[in-house]
């Protein structure tokens, strides 16, 4: 079989591909690069193509890119690297599939492998057929709460490299809470083997003007968020409103949990978004007796239409179940209903929010690793504060989907002077 001819890079502008923005980052060749970023920075897109123009160049090295939950691979990185190697123009030199996750350099046999931390055995036991597994892609890195889950995967880039190359980590992230372990390990202190960076999307010419409008509009409206999701900065955390939580691994199904929560009755909340905002689906339960709530899974994605919604609730195994839902939307509640899922609006009335803040406030959160983006609301969603500083009795109206939909999906145990929610 004759092998597909190769691109020759110097046929493309790598600056008209690229952009602007990232030339010290596309250039090092030390350890670790370390990229905390705002929205539409370039960050992943810039990573992706990196990748696949270094191994067609490199030929024999091998990627292997990591988030802390396999399922959320094929949405982000995996659809990255396939945008870059069109981007790239060398589609013909690129075997790419989607079961099971991997992509491979026909010209070499080089491959790039995809795993998640939630089948740790899968991420050390990755041996290559063709040269040495040299390089590590982890995305939304933030989601990696603890440092020795990082450690691990450092650890799989070992052993002895041919001359030219190099070994060689890269995180990609958004910096929600300044007190995680990656600003002191990569950001605090300097190390000739680090390259630490900070990019937000005034640096992407590749922009549209509604895209710098919808960040002018952040700038204006919700500065908090601005300060990370439009600059790159850490992300200031005061004030959380559900402290008393930790992320644990447990198995709902065990025997032993069974024995253990005897009493556990279930709880599935919806709240809507779309354009800006996700949908989200809380997945979880509470054991009164011991007061403990439990997450065992979550959905999460913009751009749902309510079809979508009813699809991936599907999928997920759930349509069975009773959701209680944002009663503010009864028309998606009806169509919903249309589809099968067995939905009913919240019961809101004065001060419901609080009431249930409060109520949930008693109770010991306990989150299993899969809901990273539990976690991420739970530990950024704080008290308002007004103009001086002060602490307001409400929350900010920012990483709310999840926490709102735990407060629809438990409503019918929230007890309040005497009315239900």
């Amino acid at each position: 079989m004759t092998k597909p001819a190769q691109k020759k890079f110097n046929e493309v502008s790598m600056q008209k591909v690229v952009g602007k923005g990232y030339n010290r980052y596309w250039h090092f060749k030390g350890r670790y690069r370390v990229v905390k970023g705002s929205r539409a920075s370039k960050k992943s897109k810039t990573t992706a193509l990196w990748y696949i123009k270094s191994i067609m160049q490199y030929p024999e090295a091998n990627l292997l890119v990591v988030r802390k939950v396999f399922r959320t691979l094929k949405d982000s990185c995996f659809t990255e690297l396939k945008w870059a190697i069109h981007r790239l123009g060398v589609d013909a030199q690129w075997d790419v599939k989607e079961s099971p996750l991997e992509m491979t350099y026909l010209p070499t046999g080089q491959k790039i492998f995809f795993r998640g931390l939630d089948d740790p055995l899968k991420v050390t036991s990755i041996t290559v057929e063709v040269g040495v597994l040299c390089w590590l892609w982890v995305e939304e890195a933030y989601e990696i709460s603890k440092e020795a889950d990082f450690d691990m995967l450092d650890e799989s880039i070992r052993g002895a490299v041919p001359e030219g190359l190099f070994k060689q980590a890269t995180l990609t992230f958004n910096p929600w809470n300044e007190h995680h372990w990656l600003k002191k390990r990569f950001f605090d202190r300097a190390d000739e083997e680090v390259l630490a960076l900070t990019t937000n999307y005034q640096c992407n010419e590749f922009l549209d003007d509604s895209d710098r409008k919808m960040f002018e509009a952040m700038k204006k409206n919700n500065p908090r968020r601005y300060r990370v999701a439009g600059l790159g900065d850490w992300g200031i955390v005061e004030g959380l409103i559900y402290e008393n939580w930790k992320e644990e691994v447990f198995d709902i199904h065990s025997e032993q949990f069974r024995k253990d929560h005897p009493g556990l009755k279930s709880g599935f909340g919806l709240d809507f978004g779309y354009t800006n905002d996700p949908s989200a689906a809380f997945i979880g339960g509470v054991d009164l007796e011991h007061q403990q709530i439990f997450i065992w899974d979550e959905m999460y994605e913009k751009g749902l239409s309510n079809k979508r919604i009813f699809e991936v609730l599907q999928s997920m195994g759930y349509v069975k179940d009773h959701f209680t839902a944002d009663s503010a939307e009864p028309k998606s509640i009806d169509e919903l209903k249309g589809y099968g899922l067995r939905t009913k609006g919240a019961v809101k009335g004065k001060d419901s929010v609080m009431n249930g803040i409060q109520w949930i406030q008693d109770f010991e959160i306990i989150i299993h690793p899969r809901c990273v983006n539990f976690i991420t609301e739970i530990s950024n969603y704080t008290w308002a504060t007004d103009k001086f500083g002060n602490k307001l009795n409400e929350p900010i109206d920012d990483f709310n989907h999840l926490m709102d939909a735990m407060r629809y999906g438990l409503q019918q145990y929230i007890k309040k002077n005497g009315w239900i929610y």
